[in-house]
């Protein structure tokens, strides 16, 4: 969390990926209350665990799970989500927010996106690795990123998630 104050709050959510759990920390400028620190799925690689000091708070996730659950029903192509702020380092976030403004529907290159971000090609694997650190899943689109030969490659939830993410939103847009 950002703040050693900040008390971490945590619920799950069916979906068509399995289980999500979401994890935040209440914030008065965040709609619904709760800002969106992480979101992972069984066997993620580097995902959440529910720590003994989080506060289980299903109430507090009520308006982050309706929109994932308009995202999976297709009518929904633009979260509206706060997220924790200072988590990442600098480098991260700001590749973070490059996958943030990527279109509902569309996918881009690794090396696409480094160059529409200024970066050089032999940055391009620092690119991937904060990429693979994303701490959002679905909400931030890493699945959107896709190999310079058009193949899935490297998504934490899995590549099978990734392409049934693609494959919703193909169908949807």
């Amino acid at each position: 969390m950002s703040k050693a104050t900040a008390k971490a709050l945590y619920t799950t959510i069916d979906s068509p990926l399995g289980e999500l759990l979401l994890v935040g920390e209440a914030s008065a400028t965040a709609k619904g209350g709760t800002a969106l620190a992480s979101l992972s799925m069984p066997g993620q690689k580097g995902g959440a665990v529910v720590q003994d000091d989080w506060v289980r708070d299903d109430e507090a996730f009520a308006e982050i799970a309706g929109q994932l659950r308009a995202y999976f029903e297709g009518s929904l192509t633009r979260f509206d989500i706060e997220y924790v702020s200072g988590v990442g380092t600098d480098f991260q976030r700001r590749v973070w927010h490059a996958i943030d403004t990527l279109p509902y529907g569309t996918t881009t290159t690794y090396g696409k996106l480094a160059e529409r971000m200024g970066l050089s090609r032999a940055a391009v694997r620092a690119l991937g690795t904060a990429i693979g650190r994303n701490p959002l899943l679905v909400v931030r689109p890493c699945h959107r990123v896709i190999g310079a030969d058009g193949s899935l490659t490297g998504y934490a939830g899995g590549l099978e998630r990734k392409q049934r993410l693609l494959d919703l939103e193909s169908e949807s847009a």
